[in-house]
């Protein structure tokens, strides 16, 4: 089991994590805004994950979300107690 893990690429473990934090921060957007913009960012990651493995469509399709995301996340208002 040790050498299987020890052969996985840092690029392919940087994109997992990228998509599950994806998946999980746009679950939790209705909790709170800090995870809209954290999906953000995931999204970033994502796209940067792709432009490394030069799947380009999916590169700018992740970027394209990562713009609207932020927008999202901006124009959002902040909730005061």
């Amino acid at each position: 089991m040790a050498g299987f893990i020890a052969t996985i690429p840092v690029i392919e473990v940087f994109g997992a994590i990228a998509v599950s934090l994806m998946a999980l921060f746009y679950a939790l957007e209705k909790k709170h805004r800090i995870f809209v913009l954290l999906f953000a960012f995931a999204c970033l990651a994502s796209s940067i994950y792709a432009f490394a493995i030069q799947s380009w469509p999916f590169a700018i399709i992740e970027l394209v979300w990562f713009g609207i995301a932020f927008w999202r996340w901006f124009k959002m208002p902040i909730k005061t107690a």
